[in-house]
């Protein structure tokens, strides 16, 4: 059995045991990368360890970045931060714009956060604002959709990015300005469909019960300043020190502020010291965590995953059949894409996917820089959400919507961005190969 036949079992493995079988992600990922490494030529008895090799390899690149990351997020939910994020840009705005503020507070807080989790924290605001503007409630709604989503995909430290830098050896001081002006642009256009879908489609506001989210007491808020540090150090710290280093030495202190895991932490012990002014930090943290560990077990599986399939030397097979550096790019989205609108998860696709690509990258003279490559499967991991993906069914119910509705309002401004986000990678990989 070749090496690509290989992959196409492994990726049925892992697609059939989360769709059909109901099993979790990280069950999923190893059994794929098992069953792969039992197929591998040369492997024999070593199969479980080649896994458990690749296993560890993930948690040593990503581990402490998502475990940081979520005490982050999580500081910030519970200090009232990210609350005061989204309350200082509608003021920014205005009530006349406010769909405009909930497009940049779901951006912004969709780095650290997690997107269902931003959601939850947003929908109260945005169905407050709706009782009495319901004339912009779902341009409202899919703003914080839209900028949540491509923040969620795009930008590090949220797990997809962060295993798909560590996939494609892509240095995070240049995928998080990459992923932030590609997710500027992508933004912008799900904001331009949405106020689209706002006049075309008479979809009324809806009450639900939503009782533990929209009768929270109010509380007083740190300021605007100190709740948006903790999300702006690490991702100055290190796309400066990355920077610094393209123009030649750079000083010891650079070189230890703007490491990946001391940047996180130094971002991570800000919000910790504001989160202690405002809430219990033990707790905080203990849930952080909790929910953390969970992403990390999923991340480190899909990286075990892609370590077995370079192992079976697709990467050269790859290579041979798919030819340039623009056909890479094609295949990256839309295979990420594909697994996307198989099994549903954006986050599972791109490390799934990135497992796939990765060692053909690593291989192939691209003649532009792999953050395209990983570009293109964020973008890809937009496109075709439907009822099998959660966070659908999170928007239909929370918001009021019925299947219909969401369909044709979050599934297709998805797909567009995405789409979108695709074909501006493609045109900068030309206009500026960065190589």
């Amino acid at each position: 059995m070749g090496a690509i036949e290989i992959c196409l079992v492994g990726l049925a493995v892992v697609i059939v045991s989360i769709l059909l079988l109901r099993l979790h992600a990280f069950l999923g990922l190893i059994l794929g990368a098992f069953v792969v490494s039992v197929l591998t030529p040369g492997v024999g008895t070593e199969a479980m360890a080649k896994v458990a090799e690749g296993f560890g390899i993930g948690c040593k690149k990503i581990g402490i970045l998502i475990a940081l990351a979520a005490i982050i997020g999580q500081c910030l939910l519970l200090s009232g931060a990210a609350q005061r994020i989204v309350q200082g840009l509608l003021a920014l705005f205005g009530v006349k714009k406010a769909p405009m503020a909930f497009l940049g507070s779901g951006f912004v807080l969709g780095i650290p956060v997690f997107f269902d989790t931003v959601f939850y924290l947003m929908l109260p605001l945005v169905r407050a604002f709706a009782r009495t503007n319901p004339k912009v409630y779902i341009l409202a709604l899919l703003s914080v959709v839209a900028g949540a989503s491509m923040a969620h995909s795009l930008v590090p430290p949220t797990p997809g990015p962060l295993l798909v830098a560590a996939g494609l050896e892509v240095s995070l001081g240049v995928l998080i300005p990459a992923g932030l002006l590609l997710g500027l642009v992508t933004i912008s256009v799900g904001y331009v469909y949405a106020r689209w879908a706002n006049e075309r489609f008479e979809i009324p506001f809806r009450e639900v019960d939503l009782p533990e989210v929209e009768k929270e007491e109010e509380r007083k808020l740190p300021e605007l300043g100190w709740s948006i540090f903790p999300i702006l150090l690490p991702l100055i710290l290190i796309s400066v020190g990355t920077f610094v280093k393209m123009q030649g030495e750079v000083p010891d202190w650079l070189v230890i502020l703007s490491d990946k895991n001391i940047a996180m932490a130094l971002g991570a012990g800000v919000a910790m010291i504001l989160a202690s002014r405002y809430c219990e930090l033990k707790r905080v943290v203990n849930e952080a965590l909790s929910s953390g560990g969970v992403i990390i077990l999923i991340t480190a599986a899909g990286a075990a995953f892609g370590s077995v399939l370079k192992g079976t030397g697709i990467g050269g097979e790859l290579s041979g059949m798919v030819g340039s550096g623009e056909s890479v790019l094609l295949l990256a989205f839309g295979l990420t894409a594909l697994v996307r609108f198989a099994q549903g998860s954006a986050t599972v696709a791109m490390i799934t996917s990135v497992g796939i690509v990765a060692p053909m990258v690593l291989e192939a003279e691209l003649g532009f820089h792999a953050v395209y490559v990983a570009l293109a499967i964020g973008c890809g991991s937009k496109p075709l959400p439907w009822m099998n993906d959660s966070g659908f069914w999170i928007i239909s119910k929370m918001s009021g919507m019925n299947e219909k509705e969401t369909l044709k309002t979050f599934s297709v401004m998805l797909s567009l961005m995405g789409v979108t986000g695709f074909a501006v990678v493609w045109i900068a990989s030309r206009v500026l190969p960065m190589v």
